[in-house]
C-alpha cells in the first residue's frame, strides 16, 4: 500500500504555500494524502513558523503528543521543517528525538530524500542550508483551492527591522524572472483558478536583484494581459518601497483588486525609528492618500505592534491617531513578542505583560469601532464574491455560503433559489443586508450566479497540480515495471 502523509502549516501566506510545495513533493514521490482523522499517517510533517513566540510552544507540544503515537507505529516519520527548523536545527533533535528529519527554509526540495535516508540509517537527519540550493517554485506543487493560488514572485528580505527573525531564516531577496512567474500564473488560468495572490517577503521591492526599481508595477500589468484571470491580489509590500507607478498599475489593470495590505506595525515615528522602519507616519499616510484618490472603493488592512521596547503612552496614542486617520477595513493586531536573536529582544525598555495587554485592548476596540462603521458603509451595495470553502465556520448552521468580495472582505450570503446550484469558485452578485466588524452579511436573494470553470473543478474534486522539476529524488513503492523492449538483441 502507499505510504500516507499529512502536513501541519503554521505562520503566514509563505508557509502555506510552502507546504502546497511539501504536498506536491511527497505525492510526486509516491505518498499519498492521509484521510481526515487519521492520527497516524506514514509521514507527519510540520512546516513551522518562528515570528511568535507561541509557534514555538505549539510545535513541540504537538511534538510531544506525537511520542506515544510514534512508538505504537513504529515505521512512523516525523519531519519538522520551515522557519523555526532553520533557526532552531539540532536543538529540535535534541528536545524531542524521535524526530526523523528537520529541514530548512531553503531545501524544501531534499525532504524525499532526507525520509529515505532517516529510513535506511535508521537515524535523524537534519539538513540546513545557508542559501537557496533551487528557486522553490521550481518543485511540484499540490495546490489546495481550484479557485485561487499562490505565487512567489521572491523570496528572502533585505530589510532589518530589529523586532523580525525572517530575514535571517529566509536569507536575501531573491528575485524570479518575469517570464518564469507569469508562466507559472498561467499554468494556474489553465488550470480553472480565477485568482492569483503575489508573494514576497517585500514583494514591492521585487526587480531590486536584477535592478528594475519599477518591475512590480510592470508585473502587475503583464497580469493584466493574462486571459481567464480574474482577480490579481499582492502581500505584503513594504512602505518605504512602495512608488505611484504600482498605484496607477492597481488603478488601470482591470483585473487588480483594490485592496491592499500594508503594514504599519506602529504609528510612532520614535518607535518606527527603533524598530529600523524606514518611512515615518506622514510618508504612510500619504501612500494611503494617493491610494485612495486613484481608487475611492480600495479597502486598506494593516499589521499593527503594540508594545515594542520603549513604547510610551505617547508613541500608543500616536498609534491610535494614525489607525483613525487610515480608516482599515481590517487590522491584524498582535502584542510584542520578544525573539531571541532579533536586537529588539535587548532593548532596553521591555515593557510589562499588563500594560501591553492593556494597550492591546484598546487598540482592538478602537480597530472595531472604525472597520464597524467602514462597513456599514457597504449596506445597500452590490458585491461581487468569489465563493469560497471554510470561510464560513457557521455557514452549515446559519444556512448561509461565504466568500470574499473583490475588496477582500468576508461576505456570508444565502443562496436563495440557487441553493443547491453555488460551487466553490463561482461568481454571485449579492446586495450587502447588514456589516458587522469582521464579515458582511447579504441575506437576500442573489443578483446573479455565474458558474466557472473553477467551480467545475471544485464539483469533481480537483484541485490544480503545477508539474515544476523533481530530477533524482527517491519514490516510495515497488519500482515501475519497465516496457518490453521491441528492438535490439533482447527483442529476437
Amino acid at each position: 500500500m502507499a505510504k500516507t502523509y499529512n502536513v501541519v502549516t503554521y505562520g503566514c501566506q509563505m508557509n502555506v504555500h510552502d507546504s502546497e510545495r511539501i504536498s506536491g513533493l511527497l505525492e510526486r514521490a509516491g505518498y499519498v494524502r492521509a484521510d481526515a482523522g487519521d492520527d497516524h499517517p506514514d509521514v507527519m510533517v510540520f512546516n513551522t513558523c518562528a515570528v511568535r513566540e507561541n509557534a514555538d510552544n505549539r510545535l513541540y507540544g504537538n511534538l510531544g503528543h506525537l511520542r506515544p503515537v510514534k512508538s505504537r507505529n513504529p515505521g512512523m516519520q516525523i519531519a519538522v521543517g520551515g522557519c523555526l527548523a532553520q533557526k532552531d536545527r539540532g536543538e529540535i533533535v535534541r528536545r524531542a528525538p524521535w524526530v526523523d528529519v528537520v529541514f530548512g527554509t531553503h531545501n524544501i526540495g531534499s525532504l524525499p530524500v532526507l525520509l529515505e535516508r532517516a529510513r535506511h540509517n535508521a537515524a535523524a537527519e537534519v539538513e540546513i542550508l545557508e542559501s537557496l540550493d533551487v528557486f522553490p517554485s521550481t518543485l511540484p506543487t499540490r495546490r489546495e483551492s481550484t479557485y485561487a493560488g499562490w505565487v512567489s514572485i521572491s523570496v528572502g528580505c533585505n530589510n532589518t527591522c530589529t523586532f523580525c527573525i525572517v530575514p535571517a531564516l529566509r536569507g536575501r531577496e531573491k528575485d524570479r524572472r518575469p517570464g518564469d512567474i507569469l508562466s507559472e500564473v498561467r499554468a494556474l488560468v489553465d488550470e480553472g483558478v480565477l485568482e492569483v495572490t503575489l508573494l514576497g517577503q517585500n514583494v514591492n521591492s521585487y526587480g531590486v536583484e536584477f535592478g528594475d526599481r519599477y518591475a512590480f508595477g510592470k508585473l502587475l500589468r503583464a497580469c493584466g494581459d493574462v486571459d481567464g484571470l480574474e482577480r490579481v491580489r499582492f502581500t505584503s509590500p513594504h512602505p518605504k518601497d512602495f512608488t505611484d507607478d504600482v498605484i496607477a498599475a492597481m488603478a488601470e489593470t482591470p483585473n487588480v483588486c483594490h485592496s491592499l495590505h500594508m503594514p504599519l506595525q506602529s504609528g510612532s515615528d520614535d518607535v518606527l525609528r527603533a524598530m529600523r522602519r524606514s518611512y515615518r507616519s506622514e510618508r504612510y499616510l500619504g501612500i494611503i492618500d494617493k491610494v485612495r484618490a486613484a481608487m475611492p472603493d480600495a479597502a486598506i488592512t494593516t499589521d499593527i505592534i503594540v508594545g515594542f521596547p520603549g513604547e510610551t503612552e505617547a508613541d500608543f496614542a500616536r498609534t491610535l491617531d494614525v489607525v483613525r486617520a487610515a480608516r482599515f477595513s481590517s487590522a491584524f493586531t498582535f502584542q510584542y513578542s520578544k525573539r531571541p536573536g532579533t536586537p529588539a529582544a535587548t532593548m532596553d525598555g521591555q515593557l510589562p505583560k499588563q500594560v501591553v495587554q492593556e494597550r492591546y485592548e484598546r487598540l482592538v476596540a478602537t480597530v472595531e469601532e472604525i472597520t464597524w462603521a467602514e462597513n456599514k458603509k457597504l449596506v445597500g451595495e452590490t458585491v461581487e464574491v468569489l465563493v469560497a470553502v471554510g470561510e464560513g465556520r457557521k455557514d452549515e448552521r446559519t444556512g448561509r455560503m461565504s466568500g470574499r468580495a473583490r475588496d477582500g472582505r468576508l461576505v456570508h450570503f444565502d443562496a436563495g433559489s440557487h441553493q443547491g446550484l453555488i460551487r466553490p469558485g463561482d461568481i454571485v452578485h449579492t446586495t450587502v443586508t447588514y456589516a458587522a466588524p469582521h464579515h458582511l452579511n447579504a441575506d437576500g436573494e442573489p443578483v446573479a450566479h455565474r458558474r466557472t470553470r473553477a467551480g467545475d473543478a471544485a464539483e469533481a474534486g480537483r484541485s490544480p497540480r503545477t508539474p515544476g522539476v523533481l530530477l533524482g529524488l527517491p519514490t516510495v513503492g515497488a519500482p515501475a515495471v519497465a516496457p518490453a523492449p521491441t528492438t535490439g538483441c533482447a527483442a529476437h
